[in-house]
């Protein structure tokens, strides 16, 4: 691994999962996940054995952000931004992490506070 750490949005774990070419140079780094992403990877409908078990691996190669330290960010950006909940977790968890979140989704430019970069 580079070293290079990032968070990794829900869409981004996706796109690892579908093979897109965009996710490779990133895909030496270390990628950070809120536990949001978790769920939302999982949680899935309709996922089968086999699609759990490579999303699970898939998560076993990042690290896991739980909710302690970041709920409270994830309030504010609420407070000033128009986002979903788990967007703003997903935000929150950079910028605790002062690190860049990797997506595809555009709306994350709205939130004030944090790196995007978009794939």
């Amino acid at each position: 691994m580079s070293g290079f750490s990032f968070v990794a949005d829900t869409n981004f774990l996706i796109n690892v999962h579908e093979g897109k070419t965009e996710t490779e140079p990133f895909l030496d780094s270390i990628a950070i996940v809120s536990v949001i992403s978790e769920i939302e990877l999982l949680g899935w409908p309709k996922l089968s054995l086999p699609e759990i078990k490579k999303m699970s691996s898939l998560l076993q190669d990042c690290i896991i952000m739980e909710l302690t330290e970041i709920k409270n960010i994830a309030i504010q950006m609420r407070q000033q931004s128009i986002v979903k909940t788990p967007d703003a977790i997903i935000a929150a968890t950079a910028h605790f992490l002062q690190l860049p979140l990797v997506t595809s989704d555009k709306g994350f430019k709205k939130i004030k506070g944090i790196e995007i970069i978009l794939i």
